[in-house]
């Protein structure tokens, strides 16, 4: 995959709001703050395309990338952020839930977490809804260079193991810094754009 062209198309806090379904989209999931606008700008070979904050929480909208003018990437509000308050928790929930069960569109959603830490409860949560709904259940280890390559077998083994994942190779350590896999996550994101979803109709 080559990324020729890359703008942040919408910003939906609402259904209403959202783009038409013309193009095939690839959601993002992940805890506030784990990195998924780094992903995204590393994914896009962008700067600050997407806008990383210092304070986790922030996002509290669905952002749509348009990729190429042929697909989407789509940001979602992260969560598990804990300095803030029930009602706001429960009004993300209800701004992701809308989006994974109101698109046709939508060919996979990519669980992003931290490749040091073991992925929360609230992550385990978010893949087995991922997985219910019926899609394949990649994962992006993030951050990954802050960790040694000879250690990744070992933190993918515990993601595995927490996120009860049989098939390992759906578990990618990325680096937004150094780029690390990158070329495999294209080829990757790129295979579900050409197969199509794993979504159940």
């Amino acid at each position: 995959m080559k990324i020729k062209s890359s703008r942040l198309e919408t910003i939906a806090a609402t259904l209403s709001q959202y783009p038409s379904e013309n193009l095939p989209e690839i959601a993002l999931a992940g805890r506030s703050n784990v990195g998924k606008s780094s992903f995204i700008n590393a994914f896009l070979n962008r700067k600050n395309l997407a806008r990383t904050s210092s304070k986790p929480g922030k996002t509290r909208t669905v952002n749509f990338y348009n990729v190429n003018e042929s697909f989407r990437l789509v940001d979602l509000p992260g969560y598990g952020y804990a300095a803030v308050s029930k009602s706001e928790k429960d009004n993300w929930a209800t701004i992701i839930e809308t989006y994974l069960n109101n698109r046709q569109n939508l060919y996979e959603t990519v669980l992003i977490v931290d490749i040091r830490h073991d992925p929360s409860a609230q992550d385990v949560q978010m893949y087995n809804w991922i997985k219910e709904i019926g899609f394949t259940g990649f994962v992006i280890a993030g951050k990954a260079d802050k960790v040694a390559r000879s250690k990744f077998p070992q933190h993918v083994k515990k993601i595995a193991k927490v996120l009860n994942i049989e098939d390992r190779d759906l578990i990618i350590p990325f680096s937004s810094e150094k780029k690390t896999n990158l070329d495999l996550v294209y080829d990757q994101f790129e295979n579900i754009i050409k197969y199509g979803s794993g979504f159940e109709e």
